[in-house]
């Protein structure tokens, strides 16, 4: 069942058909109903959205940013192992494991855990 909210005036039509697809995909992939959802909505199947996956984030002063080079390592705030975030147009909507793709041991991929309500955001 797909919840319905009323759009926020200040938000305008094309992030409010974003918002639109990713509640309902999340419902989806709550559900498990996925195909179900890609049959009885095309427009909104059709809205391209970048995803991301945040594998860590580092703070540092300008003076070691500029210091970077070739072959330097920047060390993430999270550890080997730990879940990574997964955006969907900046906005966390799953955290995952790193996992190595079985059709291609030479490419990765992530393995969703966790979907992320609205209310967790």
């Amino acid at each position: 069942m797909t919840k319905k909210t009323a759009p926020e005036p200040s938000v305008e039509p094309q992030e409010q058909e974003l918002n639109q697809a990713i509640e309902q995909l999340r419902g989806a992939l709550r559900e498990g109903a996925a195909t179900e959802l890609l049959g009885s909505s095309p427009v909104i199947m059709n809205i391209p959205v970048e995803v991301q996956v945040v594998l860590g984030s580092a703070d540092m002063p300008v003076s070691d940013l500029m210091a970077l080079g070739k072959g330097s390592v920047v060390s993430l705030n999270r550890r080997i192992g730990e879940q990574v975030d997964v955006t969907v147009n900046g906005r966390r909507i799953a955290r995952g494991e790193i996992t190595v793709l079985e059709n291609d041991p030479s490419r990765f991929g992530v393995k969703l855990v966790e979907i992320i309500t609205e209310k967790a955001r």
